[in-house]
């Protein structure tokens, strides 16, 4: 016999779900900026009922993953200059300052795995995948920013990517690109050799140049 299981407890486990189903599409720009979200579409798409997908829109909203208008109209954001470059210029304290502490860390299997990472970026590039190439780019900097072993620091820098993801998406238009990033290469460069200056100029070029494009 299966266990009964309560009926709070099964709204919790379903909003959950959604909210974290919901919350990787908007990460990884699967859904564009100023894009409009009901509860009755989000119920559906995720075969559940208004409370969960209430709950985890409500989650998403406090994380800046989503914008809730007075009237009550749910989307995803649609960024101005100013906020572009003060999520730019948190990304460079963030993340430089993660891939330094990972420095340390950074022995040959991580190097070698990010280097399989970024063959995965340069083949959604080579087939202009804008969602894998934004999913693949995060898991580099997640897989190497992991080393530094500072998991409230990275909780921050993902909210960032969280806030981003659809403009992210928007920029990876604009850009048009034909190969992956070329700090990739520098910061794995970097890590080879230890050099700390180095790796913290590439991380920070690598996280704030196509940001600042969009916001010109």
């Amino acid at each position: 016999m299966q266990p009964v299981i309560p009926a709070k407890e099964a709204s919790t486990a379903a909003h959950d779900q959604v909210y974290r189903r919901l919350r990787t599409r908007i990460m990884h720009g699967d859904i564009l900026p100023g894009t409009a979200l009901t509860l009755r579409g989000i119920g559906k798409q995720f075969d559940v009922s208004m409370t969960p997908a209430r709950e985890a829109v409500r989650r998403l909203v406090a994380e800046g993953a989503l914008t809730l208008s007075q009237s009550g109209r749910v989307s995803t954001p649609e960024l101005s200059n100013e906020r572009i470059e003060e999520l730019a210029a948190l990304r460079a304290l963030i993340e430089v300052e993660l891939a330094t502490r990972a420095l340390p860390r950074a022995h040959l299997a991580l190097i070698e795995r990010l280097q399989t990472i970024n063959g995965a970026v340069a083949e959604a590039v080579a087939h202009r995948d804008a969602v894998s190439y934004i999913r693949t780019n995060l898991e580099f900097h997640r897989t190497l920013y992991l080393r530094a072993q500072a998991p409230a620091m990275l909780a921050m820098a993902e909210t960032v990517w969280l806030q981003m993801g659809p403009t992210m998406r928007a920029l990876y238009g604009r850009l048009r690109r034909t190969e992956p990033p070329q700090y990739h290469r520098h910061i794995i460069a970097a890590l080879r050799a230890g050099d700390e200056p180095s790796l913290r100029i590439a991380v920070r070029s690598d996280v704030t140049q196509g940001l600042r494009m969009l916001a010109t």
